[in-house]
């Protein structure tokens, strides 16, 4: 590897929107360096680092049952799944995007979601539980789809965020409620991770994304919760 890719990979996710070190803009082969290496991180245990601090490290752990602590970790699994996902579609609708300024909005946007995917494990790292086996899978699916929607117009690829933020939002909210009342740790995760979602989908839309019809949306609803019932078991 040269000392010039060496660079590129050290620097951010590249959320200037293809422009490296020193305000070159990045090739085409660079961008893809760029992308395997944020798939590797993505994907290996401890391989990313956030920005922000978790909102639960200065709050005890508290006291939960075995079964307790099994169903919170499921609910973790899922979220940390999700954040799994929204790497990969970041990911993907960067790399097809058409102007500079998309790829701005979601590289902005997946370092928030850099540190959700840190959270989420840290705190199954707590619960003594693993992160879904099934993440491969997930992100190779969730990569191709959100490729395809920036291969299609920025308008969509946008519009894609939005429904996305829509869906991971509601299922933080239920996860919110189904947490046990004295998990301050994870709730406090959720929180911040619900806060950010919501913002996301709103400036999504805000830079021109498209709302999408219903049907595009129940069948969005649909799969994620393939992924949710698979991922809070395995």
């Amino acid at each position: 590897m040269t000392d010039n890719h060496h660079d590129i990979l050290h620097s951010e996710t590249d959320p200037s929107g293809g422009v490296g070190p020193a305000g070159r803009q990045l090739s085409v082969l660079d961008r893809l360096i760029v992308e395997a290496d944020n798939i590797v991180r993505t994907l290996v245990t401890k391989g990313a680092s956030a920005t922000r601090e978790s909102p639960a490290k200065h709050h005890q752990e508290a006291t939960l049952t075995e079964t307790e602590r099994k169903h919170v970790a499921g609910l973790m699994r899922v979220n940390h799944t999700g954040e799994v996902c929204a790497q990969a579609l970041y990911q993907g609708q960067a790399l097809t995007a058409k102007t500079a300024g998309t790829r701005v909005e979601m590289g902005e946007a997946a370092q928030e979601e850099i540190d959700h995917l840190v959270w989420c494990e840290e705190r199954l790292e707590e619960l003594g539980a693993a992160p879904s086996a099934l993440n491969p899978l997930w992100y190779g699916l969730s990569l191709a789809l959100g490729a395809a929607a920036g291969a299609i117009s920025d308008k969509v690829s946008l519009g894609f965020v939005h429904a996305t933020e829509e869906r991971v939002a509601s299922h933080l909210r239920s996860h919110l409620k189904a947490l046990p009342a004295q998990d301050r740790k994870s709730q406090l995760i959720l929180q911040q991770m619900l806060s950010d979602e919501e913002r996301h989908g709103e400036n999504a839309l805000k830079a021109g994304g498209a709302p999408f019809p219903a049907p595009v949306k129940e069948a969005m609803t649909t799969l994620s919760k393939v992924m949710t019932q698979t991922s809070y078991r395995f």
